[in-house]
């Protein structure tokens, strides 16, 4: 296990950004139709939520436990508990996944596929800071893992 005192501060703020976004999901979950349209989830999800449809749930709890795996990979790159296996290729890959997410929304900005064109500018500035801050950690850390 590691020490908190050498953790890596860039991938303690990642692996706290993603539970930040895996619970604000469950939030969707408990707090309903209201919280996924403030959030920008679309209006599919939020009619599904008002009708008590449990696809609705079900999306979102797997994506909130996606999240929450994120932020185990990244608490154990930062070196505060075991090594996971394959961290590498999590971290590259939850890097790439933010990346990816974030450069692609910006390309529908102008055709918003029913979101608001706000929602895929904001959403995309927070995914590609998230995969900043996850690859500047990965690579301070690199050959430690």
């Amino acid at each position: 296990m590691g020490n908190s005192t050498n953790a890596n501060i860039l991938l303690l703020i990642a692996a706290m950004l993603n539970a930040l976004v895996a619970i604000a999901h469950l939030g969707c979950i408990a707090f309903g139709a209201s919280w996924y349209r403030f959030f920008g989830a679309g209006e599919q999800m939020a009619v599904w939520a008002e009708q008590g449809n449990i696809k609705a749930t079900i999306i979102t709890l797997c994506i909130s436990l996606v999240l929450f795996s994120w932020c185990v990979y990244a608490f154990s790159a930062a070196g505060l508990i075991i090594k996971l296996p394959l961290i590498k290729f999590a971290l590259i890959s939850i890097t790439s996944i933010y990346l990816l997410r974030g450069i692609g929304g910006l390309f529908l900005i102008a055709n918003p596929l029913g979101r608001a064109s706000g929602f895929w500018l904001w959403s995309s500035i927070i995914c590609l800071s998230f995969a900043i801050i996850h690859g500047i950690g990965l690579k301070q850390v690199w050959a430690s893992l």
